[in-house]
């Protein structure tokens, strides 16, 4: 019993130490210049209304296609592939910041498929009305 709470002390030691090491660490995210201008690029074609997204869920990438624009996205793990059909980008990207866009792109695509959803349930109340006009 003594050695349980012996572990159970220096256990909960640790795990204060991590989680205040976390809370407190003075060290600022430093993004080169390449990541801060591709992040624009990739935040500014999620906000287009042109733009086409596409989710590979087995190997966890995403993509971004504007057609009017000319330019097609590839986001992968940490890795950021930018094609404007002249010239093709492949730019290495933070962890943390891979996890952002990650998020920005699940959101976008998350509020693309409520409105679907919207969309389909809308017509087939009206659908229902149609059926049931037709039978009085």
């Amino acid at each position: 019993m003594r050695k349980f709470f012996g572990r159970l002390i220096k256990r909960l030691k640790l795990k204060t130490i991590i989680r205040y090491n976390r809370m407190f660490s003075h060290n600022p995210k430093h993004y080169t210049s390449n990541e801060v201008k591709s992040s624009a690029i990739f935040r500014k074609l999620i906000n287009h209304p042109n733009s086409t997204f596409l989710i590979a869920p087995l190997s966890n990438q995403r993509y971004i296609k504007n057609e009017k624009l000319g330019i097609f996205l590839l986001l992968s793990n940490m890795r950021l592939n930018i094609t404007n059909h002249v010239y093709n980008y492949d730019i290495d990207i933070n962890e943390s910041l891979s996890g952002k866009l990650q998020t920005i792109f699940d959101e976008k695509v998350e509020l693309i498929r409520q409105e679907f959803e919207i969309e389909m349930k809308s017509q087939i109340q009206h659908s229902l009305k149609k059926i049931l006009e037709k039978l009085s």
